[in-house]
């Protein structure tokens, strides 16, 4: 019998076969990544030409007089928004977005302030110089006015558009480093804000992952990002040696995926922290943590002003709320407890009251209801809280129960923004270098309130508090004020 000859090339390869199957399948979440960035930078693209469309509208209709040449000259703003697409790509206003974790318009304002300016003497220059229009002052001033609000409202909404468009589309992210900056890393991902999609952590000597799965070693890198369509690594603190994980960066690049380090002083590096280049070597630079006598007097001087107006305007609100709670249950209106303030001095907070007047007697009852659960030191919070007045709930779903901070503001013993005003339980579990945190005022509101309030573990708030006062600005803390409005009215960790 003759046995059949197959000849050798008939064979199907299997690795080859294999890999053209993993570069089609790295190519489509490529793709998709690309996709997604590309729609997002059009949306708000979309969103700044609207912006400058709605600037011109309202100055005609204040203070110009419409006149049928000015339907040719509105046409300018074609070209011209052109040359704005072209700065703010040099800003990169646009490319950020793939590349950001957590970028918001507030983050944007400094440079949208910047461009919007210069966007509108560049054109005031042109339309004098080529004699198309004279424009008065009053004119300019009103487009630009209009024009940094509408573009900070329509960055905004471009925002919510693009995540509600690709809500389905998370980014499949996973972890390097299964220990405890992993876990860390993975709590502050988890929800759908975020836009991601944790698959799970990689570590050769996983400590804890607290219910993400473990995906294997850091060898299995290619494979786990092949297999789940991964588009974004975090490498954070895993124990490899220096030149492996040097080794492992460069392989996350090859893979075309977004690269994102934990920096090993974490708990030091902030917002001021700046990157320079020593003849082609990297440098983390941090500036001296120490407020000048004028940058005190700026943050006194924006306290005074704020909460002097805020007391005012919102007295009506303040005497209705006084007045309710003294009819719904019995005791005073206020809640006055000791804190620690400024350079370890004491003084007594303002709050209204929303518990019953035996709260303290009661606290036993409910110590096992403690949100707070982690070893060490801790907070005291218990959600649905017995002991909470009716009043006092809705008091503390909006957070009016800590408007009365206002007149601890007004007398210099708060700042609108700062850290976490201790109790002095608290206070003595506060040691070494985080007892820097006195060096500035407590706040109303600070990097505490705004990324999870009563939700953030003691330590958690301990460093944050830390970074606060080592990396203050005016900016930031203008920024951390605005984006206290959204946190309160979604009523994140308020109970």
């Amino acid at each position: 019998m003759t046995q059949s000859r197959i000849h050798p090339f008939a064979l199907p390869d299997i690795d080859q076969a294999y890999a053209r199957e993993e570069s089609r399948s790295r190519k489509t979440v490529v793709s998709l990544r690309t996709r997604r960035e590309f729609r997002v930078r059009v949306i708000l693209l979309a969103g700044d030409l609207l912006a400058c469309f709605a600037a011109i509208a309202v100055m005609e209709t204040l203070v110009g007089r419409f006149e049928t040449r000015d339907i040719g000259l509105s046409l300018l703003v074609l070209p011209g928004f052109a040359c704005w697409a072209l700065l703010a790509g040099i800003y990169r206003l646009y490319a950020r977005e793939g590349a950001s974790l957590s970028r918001s318009t507030f983050d944007d304002l400094p440079d949208l302030l910047l461009l919007t300016t210069l966007a509108t003497w560049l054109g005031l220059v042109f339309l004098v110089e080529t004699g198309l229009a004279h424009p008065r002052l009053r004119n300019l001033i009103v487009f630009w006015v209009v024009f940094v609000g509408a573009i900070v409202a329509s960055r905004a909404l471009a925002r919510a558009v693009a995540r509600r468009a690709f809500a389905g589309l998370r980014e499949r992210t996973i972890v390097v480093g299964a220990g405890r900056v992993g876990a860390l890393v993975g709590r502050k991902l988890s929800g759908p804000r975020r836009g991601i999609e944790l698959v799970g952590y990689l570590d050769d000597n996983p400590l804890e992952t607290e219910g993400i799965e473990h995906l294997g070693g850091v060898d299995a890198l290619e494979r786990v990002v092949r297999a789940h369509g991964v588009e974004r690594v975090i490498i954070a603190f895993s124990q490899l040696p220096a030149q492996q994980e040097n080794d492992l960066c460069r392989r996350c690049l090859e893979l075309e995926v977004q690269l994102d380090i934990v920096p090993r002083l974490f708990e030091v590096v902030g917002p001021r922290a700046l990157v320079q280049s020593l003849d082609g070597l990297p440098l983390l630079s941090l500036s001296p943590a120490r407020l000048s006598p004028s940058a005190r007097a700026v943050k006194r001087g924006l306290d005074i002003a704020v909460s002097g107006a805020a007391l005012l305007l919102l007295s009506p609100l303040l005497v209705v709320a006084a007045v309710w709670i003294k009819l719904d249950t019995p005791g005073p209106v206020f809640f006055r407890q000791e804190r620690m303030g400024f350079g370890g001095a004491r003084f007594r907070i303002f709050k209204f009251r929303t518990m019953a007047v035996d709260a303290d007697v009661r606290k036993d009852e409910v110590a096992h209801l403690n949100k707070h659960t982690e070893s060490g030191p801790r907070m005291f919070k218990v959600p649905d809280d017995p002991r909470v007045t009716p009043f006092g709930r809705f008091l503390r779903r909006w957070s009016l129960d800590e408007l009365p901070q206002l007149i601890n503001v007004l007398r210099g013993e708060m700042s609108l923004v700062g850290p976490r005003p201790l109790i002095l339980g608290e206070d003595e579990h506060i040691r070494g270098h985080s007892r820097r945190r006195l060096s500035l005022t407590p706040g109303i509101t600070g990097l505490w309130q705004v990324l999870g309030r009563s939700d953030i573990p003691f330590a958690e708030m301990v460093a944050l508090d830390y970074l606060y006062v080592t990396n203050w600005s005016l900016w930031g803390d203008m920024k951390l004020l605005a984006q206290t409005v959204p946190v309160v009215l979604q009523r994140r960790g308020a109970y």
